[in-house]
Parts: structure tokens; sequence; C-alpha cells
């Protein structure tokens, strides 16, 4: 049906960092479609000067240096990046926090996680530059506090009262220095807002322009990503603020009476006037998802669709379904962001992304060329990119691209360029692989391409998989500038069938938000059980946020059948962090539910889907209601095409290069294309705003609407040989950690204990028939290499009788095990006519107990093995294909046959999380022999041993650049608490690029739980060679062959078989990373601890591990407040941590001074104080309480830690660094972590020496669902 025809003009606008895109529809129904500089000196604002040209083309004439007459548009609706490049560039407003006394440093220290675990270095820098701390405090309900009602169901204690004559001051002071804007953070303020609403009263009443109130930014639990929340509002909401104000100054009467819609991160526009800076991160972006959700989902069919989004800098990758997928907190350049989000994953490498040959490695990005100087075709000296390479394949052609190029901006794009710079890399891989065939410029163009495609392949697998969805079912919905060239390749690389390209596909973003709807959402937090009983309140909840979405859409002039309200409840199971915001929509009212519909019907069915099981006998807990209300513009944009009964008519021929060789390509420009064409690749479409890439095998044809829909062929394999292939090595690289990933996957869907299923505290790795680590994903650290050990000693051990049908469990020490709670389920991989194993898959998960003489299985003060829990060495979980469940539960249970000891305390969960274990193992299976069905035993294990070589070239090149900077022998020493030594002594070959690691003169093992499994010592080493190479390399069996390790056996780092080593996985573990880092000079110790503290009693418990101080080095000041090495685990948020357990946090901030002195100062450790309200027994095991984290090179060292307990009745006690004690109602336990160590003499400001450094900053902000799992994986 045709669209119908507009009175006025309506322009929908995507303002983008580099580009502006323009859709407009003029009087009378014509379409006007253009791109503009988002910066250009010859104008003030992009958006308003693609308008000026529109209305000028109709003859309308508009000098640019008066207000544009608003008479005749009938609509403006944008997306603009201005919130996001602020929030990159951190060129936001001046801010000021103001957070509850105790908390200065909250938002600072975080989740305690450093975002990149292999970084030393950067962290990301806070949005505010003040803070101010104020006197109040609400606490969750307690029998001697006054209670104050809170809106979530809870009831909560008025404990300090606030004190807004001493804040008035404070805030005064802060005007006084210019800050005009303001983040206020109270802890709890979600549940009863009206502390926060009194202070942000008297923060207007004197001035402040702006000021966000967590509680109002968004209602929900957890201070940390609220308070980041609020602060980003007040960082970016000003800014927004100008740039609108500025934009509307360029119309007659500031746009008065022309209705001006904003696009949402959710989705959903919003009136120019509620438009805010929480909200508008995702602005540009969400207009694309929406523009193709709506262009390419079909109802009838219900075939899903996945967008890709290929840009110049990176790529995006999202999925519709029928309903838009929204995440519901997210990060962005280091700000977590508690709002609804499309869920858009900032994946890869985009048309920008520089090329490099990297130890014998095809590397594409993250680093990108930007648009200046951009790739080397653009004429400005720039260095090769993905463009450069379609370019010099012939796939891009110049003659068919404006002449914006050069210094003057009126050149073409320049192939010879592209040539040269290409052929640059094609010397450097020559030089890199001597002996074999010398590749063509093409050739390497060619791999680089196949590269980036994997790469990009990748995000999109895990983003369908991990919800248990099939990536080859669903659509590719291609658009950006530079999808084109590679939608193609991609969705056959994924077995997809079909690729949608929209017409509008160069400006689709613009397009979305001409089709958007306006949408308002309401949200209040909750704390109801989903049950009978309170279904009457969530029915009341439920109406009166819809009767309040319906108010404001009818107020922006929505009549009452255009709007449409949807409810949402935030669903978990009790016990669990893991809540699923639900729509009943597909679940209709029951006698037993909701009278919105039946929640619990549409959570379960949810849950299987994402997670293949449900807890049926466990209750439902609501976190929050929500509804959306949408206003529906019922736009249409499109017009049918006529059938032109004539054949497409070819613009010209060229030449184009693909995996067989140049083969002649027809050309054609889209506008001349009808709905009766059809086109067989190879063939290149070209449009005004992109160019599409036919490839050989595929067809192309035009819908009615003038959409190309493109058929894709499954072509022809080509031949890969055993030998070494630059190209398909950066390959398989890629395809190996694919399977690791996506064995994780399984892993974390089918289990059902929280540390393996949210806190992602597990592994998953592929080997090879020798038991050597192909690869392991996600990395932490405190694993990597450890499981290669134990996959080795199985085969050393059962030789021949390992059988296809049998899992393996083990968790010794003496097996390769870190501490017994690491349970490691391995599996051999058996292919038909070869009797061995041809692979071993593995996952490695920390089960939540495991039995011994304390919950958790991580006693501070057990003397022997059998304390820590059931302990396994070569237990045969699955026989003949078998689950041994009864022979299993029997040996969980065995410790409580020893005296003072229990079984483990959850078998269920146990049982549990060992099937998903073998299922993720099973997983692993089929991946590999889908890969050695497309290439062969002989290949993929070629390709294995040779990924293995490049790790190991990698850090042998990283070994002789010591050896000529620091000489070929280096030593260190520290100690343990107990006067323990670690001492190690590295002898380097500068020829060969290999070392000696001898350990030995190491302290005895010890009488305690510091004792050290080997394995631990081999992950340390790994860890500390993957930062001193400081760029990404697979972490193989490789990095340690040009390392030979020596380790007395009876050490504390090798210690006898029955030796207790809870305490040597977490604490020297980290000083094992202290010693290797002081001998190659790398950085400061950091707080060498983890902290580890455990409280319960009969009915609760809980453990958390805190952090310290990091380390300086040689370019950089040490991170205060982090987490650091081996461990890199998220705490609990204040305020789950207060409404779950019977305890106070009364403060959690930075231990001030505490870093060393230095050129470069040591990190600060925190001051962390817990307030019981029970009878508890609390435990602690820690380090760094006698022998102080070094400084370097003249740095001084960082300040010891500190455990004191303070008696509810007066006395204070030093606890020490081990023990256990009771503790009563009223006692606190105040702890104080050790800083980093500072590098370099204080007060010497001469210049950084050489060493390491922290990793160059990536050139595009990640983010979407798939960074978040990536980061609390390494959060562990």
């Amino acid at each position: 049906m045709a669209a119908p025809v507009p009175a006025g003009f309506q322009f929908a606008i995507d303002r983008g960092g580099t580009f502006t895109d323009v859709f407009a529809r003029c009087p009378g129904g014509r379409v006007r479609v253009l791109k503009l500089l988002s910066e250009d000196p010859s104008y003030g604002d992009a958006p308003t000067e693609g308008i000026r040209r529109v209305l000028q083309e109709i003859g309308v004439a508009v000098p640019r240096e008066r207000p544009l007459d608003t008479s005749r548009i009938e609509w403006i609706r944008m997306g603009t990046t201005v919130a996001t490049n602020a929030l990159l560039e951190r060129r936001g407003e001046r801010v000021a926090l103001l957070v509850t006394r105790g908390f200065r440093d909250l938002l600072h220290i975080g989740t305690q996680a450093r975002p990149r675990i292999f970084d030393l270095a950067a962290m990301p820098a806070a949005l505010y530059e003040e803070v101010i701390e104020v006197d109040e405090r609400l606490i969750p309900q307690h029998p001697d506090a006054r209670p104050s009602p809170g809106c979530t169901g809870d009831t909560l204690l008025l404990w300090r009262p606030l004190d807004l004559t001493a804040l008035r001051r404070e805030l005064e002071r802060v005007l006084a220095r210019g800050i005009r804007s303001l983040a206020v953070l109270l802890l709890h303020s979600y549940a009863w807002p009206g502390h926060e609403e009194q202070v942000g009263a008297l923060a207007r009443a004197l001035g402040f322009q702006h000021v966000s109130l967590s509680s109002a930014v968004t209602a929900m639990a957890r201070a940390v990503p609220r308070g980041h929340t609020a602060c980003a509002d007040a960082y970016l909401t000003p800014c927004i603020r100008r740039y609108l104000d500025g934009f509307c100054a360029g119309f007659a009467e500031r746009l008065r009476g022309v209705p001006v819609l904003f696009m949402r991160s959710d989705g959903g526009l919003t009136p120019m006037q509620h438009f805010s800076g929480a909200r508008a991160v995702l602005s540009g972006p969400a207009g694309g998802v929406v523009g193709y959700a709506v262009t390419t989902y079909r109802q009838q069919d219900g075939q899903p669709v996945i967008g890709f989004d290929m840009g110049g800098t990176s790529t995006d990758v999202s999925r519709y379904a029928g309903e838009y997928e929204h995440v519901f907190e997210a990060t962005t350049a280091g700000v977590s962001i508690q709002a609804p989000q499309l869920d858009i994953n900032t994946v890869a490498a985009g048309g920008g992304s520089m090329l490099f040959f990297r130890s014998g490695l095809f590397v594409v990005g993250p680093e990108s060329a930007g648009a200046h100087p951009g790739p080397a075709c653009y004429r400005k000296g720039g260095p090769p990119t993905v463009t450069d390479a379609n370019l010099c394949l012939g796939r891009l052609l110049p003659e068919f691209f404006p002449r914006i190029f050069g210094p003057g901006e009126d050149q073409p794009l320049c192939r010879d360029a592209a040539l040269r710079a290409l052929r640059g890399l094609a010397e450097r891989v020559g030089a890199g692989a001597p002996g074999q065939h010398p590749m063509s410029v093409e050739e390497v163009a060619m791999g680089f391409i196949r590269v980036a495609n994997e790469a990009m392949c990748r995000p999109i697998r895990a983003l369908t998989q991990a919800r248990g969805h099939d990536t080859s079912r669903h659509v590719l919905a291609c658009f950006g500038g530079a999808g084109g060239q590679h939608a193609c390749a991609i969705a056959r690389a994924l077995g997809m069938k079909k690729v949608f390209i929209h017409k509008y596909s160069g400006v689709l973003s613009a397009y979305g938000m001409a089709l958007a709807d306006v949408v308002h959402e309401a949200q209040v937090p909750c704390a109801l059980r989903y049950e009978p009983a309170a279904f009457a309140q969530l029915d009341e909840r439920i109406a009166a946020l819809e009767q309040e979405c319906r108010q404001a859409l009818a107020a922006q002039g929505f009549s009452s059948d255009q709007i449409r309200t949807e409810a949402f409840l935030h669903l978990r199971y009790e016990r669990t962090d893991c809540a699923l915001m639900c729509s009943a929509k597909g679940h209709p009212p029951t006698p037993g539910s909701c009278r919105a519909g039946d929640f619990a019907a549409a959570f379960a069915s949810r849950y299987r889907t994402e997670f293949g099981f449900t807890i049926p006998d466990r209750a439902v807990v609501v976190d929050d209601v929500r509804v959306r209300g949408t206003g529906s513009t019922g736009i249409s944009c499109e017009s049918p095409l006529a059938p032109s009964g004539e054949p497409p008519r070819v613009e010209t021929v060229t030449r184009c290069y693909f995996e067989e060789g140049y083969l002649e390509t027809p050309v054609f420009l889209l506008e001349q294309l009808s709905c009766d064409h059809s086109i067989p690749g190879p063939a290149i479409i070209i449009d005004k705003n992109s160019t599409i890439l036919v490839e050989p095998g595929c067809t192309a044809s035009l819908t009615e609407l003038g959409d190309v829909c493109i058929a894709v062929g499954s072509g022809r394999p080509s031949a890969v040989g055993t030998q070494l292939d630059p190209v398909q090595l950066s390959i398989f690289s890629h395809r190996f950690m694919s399977i690791a990933e996506q064995m994780g996957r399984i892993l974390q869907r089918t289990a059902i204990s929280t540390n393996i299923k949210e806190r992602l505290d597990f592994s998953c790795a592929l080997f090879g028939p020798d038991g050597g680590l192909v690869s392991n994903a996600p990395h932490i650290p405190v694993h990597l290499g450890a499981m290669q050990e134990t996959v080795q000693f199985q085969i050393r051990r059962l030789g021949d009788d390992l059988r296809e049908g049998d899992v393996l469990l083990s968790n010794h020490p003496c097996a390769g095990g870190s501490h017994l709670p690491d349970l490691t389920v391995i599996t051999p991989v058996f292919w038909p006519g070869v009797p061995k194993p041809v692979f071993f898959v593995a996952s490695r998960g920390h089960h939540a107990d495991i039995g011994g003489i304390t919950p958790g299985s991580m006693p501070p003060h057990s003397k022997a093995l059998h304390e820590e829990g059931a302990v396994f060495v070569s237990f045969k979980l699955v026989k003949d294909g078998v689950f041994q469940e009864e022979a299993v539960t029997e040996a969980l249970m065995a410790p409580g046959r020893v005296a003072g000891c229990s079984g483990t305390r959850n078998l269920q969960d146990n049982l549990s999380d060992l099937r998903a274990q073998v299922a993720a193992n099973q997983k692993g299976i089929q991946l590999v022999a889908e890969l050695i069905g497309l290439y062969g035993l002989g290949v993929v294990q070629a390709y294995m041993g040779h990924i293995q070589a490049n790790a190991e070239l990698a850090v042998r090149e990283m070994l002789r650049g010591f050896a000529a900077r620091w000489g070929a022998a280096v030593e260190a020493e520290d100690r343990m608490d107990d006067g323990s030594p670690i001492r190690l002594r590295v002898q380097v070959d500068p020829q060969e690029g290999s070392a000696v690691f001898d350990f030995s003169g190491s302290g005895h093992e010890v009488y305690g739980n510091c004792n050290a499994p080997r394995a631990i010592t081999l992950s340390a080493l790994i860890y500390c060679l993957r930062c001193m190479v400081g760029q990404d390399i697979p972490l193989n069996q490789g990095c340690l062959a040009p390392v030979r390790v020596i380790i007395p056996k009876g050490s504390i780092l090798d210690p006898s078989p029955e030796a207790a080593v809870v305490g040597g996985n977490v604490l020297t573990s980290q000083r094992v990373v202290d010693v290797i880092f002081k001998a190659f000079g790398v950085c400061a110790a950091s707080q060498g601890c983890m902290n580890n503290v455990t409280f319960g009693n009969e009915r609760v418990g809980y453990y958390e591990t805190v952090a310290g101080g990091a380390g300086a080095g040689p370019r950089w000041h040490g991170r205060s407040g982090v987490h650091t090495h081996m461990t890199n685990t998220r705490i609990t948020d204040p305020e789950v941590l207060e409404q779950r357990y019977p305890v106070v946090l009364q403060r959690f901030e930075l231990r001030r001074g505490s870093g060393g002195a230095g050129r470069y100062r040591g990190g600060d450790g925190v001051c962390r104080e817990l307030l019981f309200r029970q009878d508890m027994v609390l435990s602690v095991l820690s380090e760094r309480r006698a022998i102080q984290p070094y400084g370097l090179r003249g740095g001084s060292p960082g300040a010891l830690g500190l455990n004191l307990l303070l008696r509810h009745d007066g006395p204070t006690i030093n606890l020490g660094a081990k023990t256990s004690v009771p503790v009563q109602p009223g006692d606190v336990f105040c702890l104080q972590t050790p800083g980093g160590g500072g590098f370099g003499p204080p007060g010497d400001a001469g210049e950084a020496e050489d060493g390491a450094e922290p990793a160059a900053p990536r050139s595009f902000a990640e983010r979407g669902s798939l960074f978040e799992y990536r980061r609390a994986q390494e959060a562990v």
C-alpha cells in the first residue's frame, strides 16, 4: 500500500560522529536522502544545514545567516551522538557527586574489577570532579531504629537523619568553584527517595542548574550502577541542553509549534524537552535497529533477524524476533548506565579498522584510522585499513564515490595509495614467513577481509547461541556504509540463507527514526514474591503505571486508539541474581495469576529458553514493575515499484578479486533496478551511500518496495592444506576460541549455582591430543594454563583406559588442580578410525561447597587437604555414557566421615553443575567434529600446532626484547607474611628467545594452607608473560614452550599431595606474580592479597574478596581500590548486601595515603567496615599484614593491611592475617587493605623509563550484552 502523501516536510535525521544522515519526505511524497559532514566550518549545525538544503532544493530561498522558516515543516525526528561523544571524550559538564557519608569513593571503586585483566594501568576516569558527603542513612529493617516505609514493600529504617544545615555549606562551597551540575546518590533511595528529594530541592534553591537524583533517573536497586547513571545524566544532560538550544536557535521562533522528537537508547522517541543524558547514549544506533526491525522482520513467517551495521570504526550487531531485545544495565566508555537500552553490541572491525601483521598473525583492529587521516586511500597518509583491502580487490569503485578526499577535499579515492599500503603489508608477511610461497597484494588483501569477516562472525554466533537460538535460521539485515561488501561472506560463514539490504541502508538509522513510535516508560521498584497474596498489589501498581503512560502520551496529542501499553515484571528466582524482564505477552491471565497476565508462565518459558531448565520449587521475586507505553504514529514511508519488463541495465563491467581469482563483475545502479530484476553473482550494486557486493554463488533480487534481497549459496569450499598459511592461522585462531566460548555459554546456561551461572566463575578450554592447551576462553587468571596440567596428568595416569563415552572429574592439586572447589571435567574427543583421542575438551567450575571443616570449603586455618573438602584424582564421572550419580554423590559426601568435617552442604547444586559441565564438553565435541568435518583431521591438528607455535613466537620476541634492554639474567625475592621466601632467577637466551624460570630457594611447604600447587605457579607465569607481551595473543601451550620452569619438590610452590592449598590459590599466587614482575622490572608490587572474608551462621553464609592498591609502573600510577593480577572478583553492591545479609556496611572508601610514594604513586587500598546484626562467625584469610608491597626503582612500599574487630562493648582487637572468630550484634569488622608500591624516586619528574607499557586504548567503545558477559567472566 502506498504511503500517505505528507502535507509538509517530514525530517528524520541521524547526527553521527563523522556524517549526518537526512531522510526527508517533501510535500507531494517525494523522498530526499542526503549525507553531509557532521563538522564543517562552512556551516554551524549539520542537521540544520541538511534541512536547509532540502528546503532550498524545492525553491525555498534559505540564506544560511537567517533562521529557517518552520511554517512548512510537519515534524522533525532526530538521533544524535552528542551524548556518546561527550562520554567517550570526557567532554561533559563539570559535576559534583553528593553521596551518603562513608561512601565518597564508592563509584571510583565500583565493582572493584578492572576492565581488561591484562592491562596493568588503564582505568576509566570518573565523571565527577568533587565529592560531597552528607550525613544521612537508611538501612533495611532493624528493631532498634525508626521505620520509614519504602515503596518496594520493604521497611527501611532511619538510622541517621539527614543534616541539611551542614550540607548547605558544602553545596555553597562547590558552587563557588563554578560547578553547576550535581549528581545525588543516597543508599536505598530507590526504595524511599525522600532524602534525595530534599537534597535536590536545596541544591536547586541554591543555584545548581542541573540536579540528577539517582532515585528519579533510575529507580532500581544497586547503588553503584544507579550512581553511575545519575552521574552520567548530570554529566551529559547539560551538553544535550546546550546542543538543543543551539539547534532551536537555527529556526524561526525556536521551532515553536513543530513536533521535535529525539530517539532514546530504548528505541522509542521522546519530546525534545524530555531528552536526557542517561537515555541518549545509543540514540543514533537505536534508529538503525528500529529501521531493520520494521522493514525486514515479517510477522507471517517469524524468521528472526540479525542486524549488521558496519560503519567506519566498528560494527554493531543486534537481534530482532518480533520484540526489541533490551538490556537494563550496560557499560559505555567505562560508565555503567542502568536504564532500558536496546541490546546493541559494538563488537568488531569497521571499514576504517587498521590492518596489522603481528607475530605471524593477520590482525584487524581494534585501532581505527578515523576520519583523519582516514584509510590510506583517503590521500592523507593514513594506514592500511579494511576499506583499502576492499579497494585493492576491486570491490569499491572510486568513480562512484564523491570527490571529497585529499588535503583539499576535492580528490577521488586513491587506489594506488591503497595498493602501496597493502604492498608494504605483503612485504612484512613475506619477511615473517621465510621459505613460504610469497603472497600477492591481492592474496594479502583477501586474507585480511576473511579475518575481518571471521572476527565479526564470532560475536554473531555468541549473540544467538547464548540464548539458545540457531544462528543459521536468521536473516542478515545489513546496513551502514561498509556492510554491503561483507554481507554475503558473513551470511555464508554463519549458514544463513538470506541477506536483506534496505534501499535506504546507507541512512537506515535516520530512516528508522521516521518509522519509530513515541515511547513513555514508567517503572517502580518492588520487593514482593510473585504469589497470590501479592497479585492485588502488583495489579494496582501496573494499573497506576499504565495510567501514567496513557496520560503522558495523550498530552502529546495521541488518541486513545493510538496508545498501547505493555506491562513487565523484573523477575528472578529467590536467592539468585539472574533477573529477567518479562512481559506476559502470549500468556493470558488465569485464575492463579495477575490480571495483567500469567507472568509466572512467561518467566518459566523465558528462563527455560535462555538457560535450558527451571527451578519449579523455588519462589519467584519481583524486583521491579515496568510499563512501556507507545504512541503509534502510523507513518509509512515506502511506495511500491512498478516492474520494468526489461533486463537490468549494466552500468559497467569491472574486475573483482574473489577466492577464485579475478572475475569479470558487472556493475548495476540500484536506482535503475526494478522489482522484476534478478542479478546473479558476481556483481556489484551501487547506491548513493553504499556498495553491495553479490558474491559468486549468490543471487540478488529486488522486492516490490525496491529493497535488495540476496539468496546466499553455499559456495565452493577452498582447499586448505596442513602447511602454515598466515590467513588460515588467523581464522583458525578465531575458530578455536569460538569453540571454547560456546562451551562456556552452554555451561552458563545449564548450570544452576550462583557461582557459575551468575558470577561466571568457570573456564572452558580445548586441548590437543597431548593435552597441550589450544584455546582457553574466557580468561580467568588463576585458571590460565592450569587445566593443561590436569589434562596431561590424566593422559599419563589413564593412558589406554580412556574410552569414548568416558568423562573424567579431577580437582587434586597433584593432578593439576588449583584448590578443591575448582572441579575440572574432562572429555576425550574421538574420531572414527583413530584409536586414541584426537582432542580433549575440559571445563573447570568453582563449586560453592564440596565439604570440609567450614562452609564454602575455603577454611582460613586448614592444615591438611582433607579439611578443605572432597578430593578427586582421576574419577570417571561418566562411564560408557552413563552419569555415575551414586558414585559421585558418595565421593562428595565422603569428607563427612572425617572428624570435624562435613560432606558437601549443597549436593543438588553440585550434581546439577557437574551435568552442566558435561553438557558444555559435549558442545565442544560437537564443534570440534564440525571443524574436522569441514577441514579434515590432519588440517585441524596441524593448525592446532601452528596456533601454539604462534603464541611461542610472541613470547620469544618479548624475551629477546627484554634481554636486549636489561640483560640476560635477572632475579627477585619476596616473602610471605610467615617469612617463607619466594625466590626466582631468570636466565634468558637472547638468541633463542627462551628462558629458564628457576624458583629454587623458595620456602618449604608450610603447616597451613598457603601452599600453592605447581599449576598455580604456571598460571601466574602465563598471566605475567601475557601482560609483558602487551598485545592479544593466543593463550595456549605455546606461551610456555620457550620457558623451562624449575620448581623444587616439597616447597611452598610444589607441596606434598596432602598439603592444604586453599590459601595458595588466593594468596601465594599473588606473591608469585609480584616476584616475576619484580624480576622483570615491570611494575611495583600490588596489594599481593585477595582479602578473603567469610561470615555466616546456620541461616546465612557470605563470601567476598576485597580490592586494594595496584602497583605503579614505569609510565603509570597504580590504580586505587581495584583487584589485581590473579583475581578480578566483583564485590556485592552495598544495597544488595544489606538487603540479603544481617550486616550494615558502614564505610567503603579508599584508604588515602596507603599507596607507596614515587615518581608514579602506588594505588591506595580500601577501608571497609561491616557492622554485624546477628551472632555469626567471621573468617579472614589475608596476606601483606607483615611484609609490605615493595616499591621499584626507588619507589616507596605500599602500606600493610590490617584486620581489626571493634567489639560492641569496647575493645578493639587486631585479628591478624588469618583467623576465625565469633562476632555479636554491634561488633564492627574494619578491613584495611594494602596499598600498591610506588615506582621511581619520589619527586623525580624525569622521562618515563622503557619497559612494559599499558595496552593501547581501543579505538571504539565496546558495549552490549556480549561485552558485559565477557567483563563478568573476567571479573572472577
